[in-house]
């Protein structure tokens, strides 16, 4: 037997031998509401906590070897310190996800006699958390979580051939459901967190204290959920295989990730860069666009050592992140200096993006505050229409529309924005990503777009032909379903529809059988035309099909197919709440939305927005708003909302009794409008006279 057989005996004999003094102390049994201040974040919390934090005495000797300390924990958001006797010994995982935790006690940190445990918040944001379970165990860290083995090995299930190894995440909860701390750690082929192993060849090996276990595996959202029970006694070993398979059908389209951080690069989040390349084989990101912020960085040779390049294209991007908005640009040169982020307007900005003459240009998480500015805030941006009111020109061609990393409180409201920007002129093509920095808090690849490109060898990918059909718009936005959608049996995403009698339109819901699709929508120029409730929106692959014959369109219009379900349960597969909630009522949603395809409707063999079908009705009214206003009658709400904002910049009071009986007199589709003109237009002045 060689050495290091034996020292790999001595070790598992180590963790594992039984121990005379072993002893565990319950110091507090049960979870506790603990909030600073009286704000509730969230309405499934109580309006009062039981106190501001966590303080609690209990007897003990005096510990001269390490120690463990265990907890669990519910919705942490915010940093909250753990003090043992006046001195800071670690703090609470910031992750919102019921988490059991596990931390080690250094030697004479507990003292004989009375000791005092203390949790409290560092700083006054509005947190709700739930915290306790707390036990003390006087044996290391490593021994407490190794006293049982398990060892798994994942396997894809591959048609006519032997099934493979394959690259995933494993779940780990315990008996109440809550993500369980393991005895390992990352290392070569392994990501490692409380609950949550990314492994790049299907294996791994990690310990447990005794008890009951759920093990699931998955590999994102084309893929099944694997899952295994396990009873674990001190001293055993249990051997599992897990087997996964394809559920979604996405031929020929490729899943990317535009907006993805690492610890090691960015600065913040958890996830070091040799852990970021496992996690996106595991959760089978084709086509990952590194956007660390203010630097160009090659993702190649990480990819390499970690032995998982096979699994990817990676791509060179950048997140421009300045005071007036982030932007992530792709593809740039490994290396190329950053564009300067420190200008204060957009003309700037973009001018600065220009040099380094990158393809695509993303508007990233554009209802995000940061450095005190959001680009959509109403005291910038008015929403219904697209309009800048500050007079800056968005050259972006792309924009987030998902960001699941940052989710909205309203799910729809990106789409509503993007809508008014593709109404106003603004060709900007659908973004869905993570914006993760993190191996298990945000999960990368989590919200993703599909991009139309071949996809037969994931290791090379023709990026050129990628960026193409980008930029062209033709993608699939991704958070736990797909929406496809097929205008008369030919054209999708970003292509043009010849104008014609009548469109006949397909589209398919499509999703894995861990995912439910409840409703599925058809939107014209941003306005819901058709909609349908999917009864069995449960099942794996497609979840839900139909058509839709629409009469003739008497000018352009985009369509868009959006589909959405209830949010996923298991922790596998966590969506976070709000990143900047408006509201404390919490509604996470899946999503799946398609590209938009135009119909060219006036047959000019070119795509005309809303704004310019909008001005040529005003131009041929010698722009009297008398004579505009009722040509809006056999038009849609989105060009008589851009008619009302075109008037308004001519100085045409929009609150007169004699606009609102014309448009009254125009139909109520265009009454409505100037409703929602007005109050739009009322909550943005109110927005700009706060922030002079």
């Amino acid at each position: 037997m060689n050495a290091r057989r034996i020292g790999l005996l001595l070790l598992t004999w180590l963790m594992t031998a039984p121990c005379a003094r072993a002893h565990e102390t319950v110091l507090d049994a049960r979870l506790h509401h603990y909030r600073v201040g009286n704000v509730r974040e969230w309405s499934d919390f109580p309006t009062r906590s039981e106190a501001a934090g966590m303080a609690l005495t209990f007897q003990s000797s005096a510990n001269a070897g390490e120690w463990t300390l265990r907890w669990r924990q519910q919705d942490v958001k915010q940093t909250w310190k753990v003090l043992l006797n006046h001195k800071e010994i670690g703090r609470l995982l910031n992750d919102e996800n019921d988490t059991i935790v596990y931390l080690p006690l250094p030697p004479g940190s507990v003292q004989a006699g009375e000791n005092r445990l203390t949790i409290t918040q560092n700083g006054k944001e509005p947190d709700d958390i739930r915290v306790g379970e707390i036990r003390l165990e006087d044996r290391p860290r490593q021994r407490v979580l190794n006293q049982a083995q398990v060892e798994v090995t994942v396997v894809e299930a591959v048609a006519k051939s032997k099934p493979v190894g394959v690259p995933c995440r494993l779940t780990i909860t315990n008996a109440q459901g809550a993500l369980m701390t393991v005895g390992a750690h990352s290392g070569k082929g392994l990501a490692v967190r409380p609950g949550v192993i990314y492994t790049a060849n299907g294996k791994a090996r990690f310990g447990l204290p005794p008890g009951e276990y759920t093990i699931q595996a998955g590999r994102g959202f084309e893929y099944n959920l694997a899952t295994v029970r396990v009873s674990l006694k001190a001293g055993e070993t249990s051997r599992q295989t897990l087997t996964l398979r394809r559920e979604v059908p996405t031929e020929g389209w490729v899943s990317c990730d535009t907006h993805i951080h690492t610890l090691t690069y960015s600065g913040h989040g958890d996830c070091h860069i040799d852990e970021r390349m496992v996690t996106l084989a595991g959760e089978g990101i084709e086509l990952p666009i590194a956007t660390e912020h203010n630097r160009a960085v090659a993702y190649e040779s990480a990819a390499e050592r970690a032995d998982v390049r096979r699994y990817f294209t990676p791509v060179v991007g950048n997140e421009v992140t300045t005071a007036v908005g982030h932007f992530n640009i792709f593809p740039v040169l490994p290396n190329q200096p950053a564009p300067d982020f420190r200008g204060k307007d957009w003309k700037t900005i973009f001018g600065a993006i220009d040099k380094n003459n990158p393809r695509v240009v993303i508007l990233n998480h554009p209802r995000d505050l940061h450095a005190g500015f959001r680009p959509f805030g109403p005291e910038h941006h008015l929403a219904a229409t697209g309009t800048n009111l500050d007079g800056w020109v968005l050259q972006a061609n792309a924009m987030e529309v998902l960001n699941s990393g940052a989710q909205q409180t309203e799910i729809m409201r990106l789409f509503e924005d993007w809508f008014g920007l593709l109404n106003a002129g603004h060709l900007l093509t659908p973004v869905g990503s993570s914006d993760s920095h993190d191996v298990s808090r945000f999960i990368v690849g989590q919200g993703r777009t599909y991009i139309r490109c071949k996809d037969e060898h994931p290791d090379r990918i023709d990026v050129d032909e990628a960026v193409r059909r980008f930029q062209q718009g033709q993608v699939m936005v991704s958070l736990g379903l797909l929406a496809e959608i097929t205008v008369n049996e030919r054209y999708g995403p970003g292509e043009l529809v010849p104008g014609q009698d009548e469109v006949k339109v397909r589209v398919r819901v499509l999703g894995p059988g861990w995912t439910t699709a409840d409703t599925v929508a058809l939107y014209a120029n941003g306005v819901k035309i058709r909609s349908v409730t999917i009864e069995h929106g449960e099942k794996a692959g497609v979840k839900w099909s139909g058509d839709w014959t629409l009469p003739r369109f008497a000018h352009d219009v985009h369509l868009v197919a959006i589909a959405t379900g209830p949010e996923v349960r298991t922790l596998a597969w966590p969506i976070a709440k709000p990143y900047q909630p408006t509201s404390p009522e919490v509604h996470r949603r899946v999503l799946g939305a398609s590209g938009a395809i135009w119909i060219d409707g006036d047959g000019d063999g070119k795509r005309t927005p809303a704004r310019v079908t909008a001005q040529r009705l005003l131009q041929q009214a010698g722009g009297a708003w008398k004579k505009a206003l009722p040509s809006l009658a056999n038009h849609d709400e989105a060009i008589a909302g851009q008619m009302l904002d075109l008037l308004r910049g001519q100085g045409v009071p929009l609150r007169t009794a004699e606009i609102r009986k014309a448009a009254r007199t125009a139909g109520p589709h265009v009454e409505q409008t100037l409703e929602h003109y007005l109050e739009a237009w009322r909550a943005s002045e109110l927005a700009r006279q706060a922030s002079r």
